[in-house]
């Protein structure tokens, strides 16, 4: 009886903007043939991610990678977090 594994993406994420006066991160995400743009305020809890297509499967496991890594983020990193879905 063997478990089954879980499907797995890795989603590559690169910060583009950064700015903690006003409290905000932008970037790009991208995972298997998808590619959005977003942006979090994270001062408001608000994350926005565009275009829509696909946008369910990456919103919430985006949001909680930025909440987890927040302050290690900088504007040109490149960053990775891997999502229990195939994309």
């Amino acid at each position: 009886m063997g478990s089954r594994r879980l499907p797995e993406t890795i989603a590559h994420v690169r910060i583009t903007r950064q700015s903690w006066q006003q409290g905000r991160l932008e970037g790009e995400v991208r995972a298997n043939q998808f590619e959005w743009q977003f942006r979090w305020c994270f001062t408001q809890g608000c994350l926005s991610v565009e275009p829509s297509l696909g946008r369910a499967l990456i919103q919430e496991p985006l949001g909680r990678f930025l909440e987890k890594c927040d302050y290690q983020l900088e504007a040109g990193g490149d960053y990775s977090f891997t999502i229990r879905a195939e994309l």
